[in-house]
């Protein structure tokens, strides 16, 4: 069979080409001292600034004011020194002024003689995952407030061996326990001795999680030992 020879590309040209080729990413070299050296078209969509505009610029730049006057650039710089990476997710500025959710990754880039070259630096903008995300807590957020208040219905989470995880004020006003008295505790406390010593606890975390829910209706304990 005959063997065909293809010309060795050194890696800097496939890094060259394949960096050249992403405009999801911002894909850019850093100098030890934190300026730019190369940028890529992933780079003008994502910070808005051209290859002339940005290189020889301090990577500070892409930070809210707030992050440079902590220090976060050196730092990340530092730490990629140290660890040979830094990875972080964070609020970072394009040349227009307005920011994105961005996620950075800082790599350090060693010569031959293993010492430290320089930095790769990447970049993604998360933004509408970031909103995605804040929608997400904002909603649950909400959920908590509105199942708190409802004071009818004792509402409470559990885990999957019945201890309770949360209590909402129904809860409190029906059984009698306040919150810190009642979360980690078995909610077979609720029920009769007769009927915890029966198993209808277990059975009722069995059925609910083999069903998907469990109704039903008997007498129940509050704190003060009376029943509903």
């Amino acid at each position: 069979m005959r063997q065909e020879h293809f010309p060795a590309i050194p890696p800097t040209d496939w890094l060259g080409k394949w960096a050249a080729s992403i405009t999801d990413y911002s894909i850019s070299a850093i100098s030890l001292e934190g300026r730019v050296l190369t940028w890529n078209p992933g780079g003008e969509v994502i910070h808005g600034y051209r290859p002339d505009e940005v290189i020889g610029q301090p990577i500070g730049d892409f930070y809210t004011q707030g992050d440079r006057h902590r220090g976060l650039p050196a730092t990340g710089l530092e730490r990629a020194r140290q660890v040979g990476r830094h990875d972080t997710e964070g609020w970072r500025v394009r040349k227009d002024g307005t920011v994105f959710w961005a996620s950075e990754l800082l790599t350090a880039l060693y010569a031959q003689d293993g010492q430290i070259d320089g930095f790769a630096r990447i970049v993604r903008d998360m933004t509408d995952s970031k909103r995605a995300h804040d929608a997400v807590l904002e909603s649950e957020r909400r959920f908590r407030v509105l199942v708190d208040g409802v004071t009818d219905y004792a509402i409470f989470m559990l885990s999957p061996d019945g201890a309770v995880t949360n209590w909402n004020s129904g809860a409190q006003r029906i059984k009698g326990y306040a919150a810190q008295e009642i979360i980690g505790s078995h909610f077979s406390r609720f029920y009769t001795p007769e009927d915890a010593a029966a198993g209808l606890p277990q059975r009722a975390l069995e059925a609910a999680a083999r069903d998907g829910r469990f109704d039903a209706e008997g007498w129940r304990v509050r704190k003060d030992g009376t029943h509903f």
